[in-house]
């Protein structure tokens, strides 16, 4: 987990009644919850203009310490390897 102050090593960029986006969050919370690491969901709505024009059709987006990990689908094998 990640340690008060601190911010969550993991975001996933979703957008509301996306089936790929609860998939992802499902993986992302297992494999980081064995991890011990903090995670987050972000609505793709809550992010910038430019955020948005470049990820709206590619959620999905996980991010790991602010870099692109996965989009559309989250592999947990890559992402445990990464944390």
């Amino acid at each position: 987990m990640t340690s008060p102050g601190s911010p969550p090593r993991v975001t996933v960029l979703v957008t509301a009644g996306c089936h790929l986006c609860e998939q992802a969050c499902a993986v992302v919370a297992e494999v980081c919850a064995a991890a011990g690491v903090g995670w987050q969901a972000t609505d793709l709505v809550d992010t910038s203009p430019a955020d948005r024009a470049r990820w709206r059709e590619y959620v999905p987006v996980v991010l790991v310490d602010g870099e692109v990990h996965d989009v559309l689908r989250v592999s947990a094998d890559r992402l445990r390897a990464a944390l």
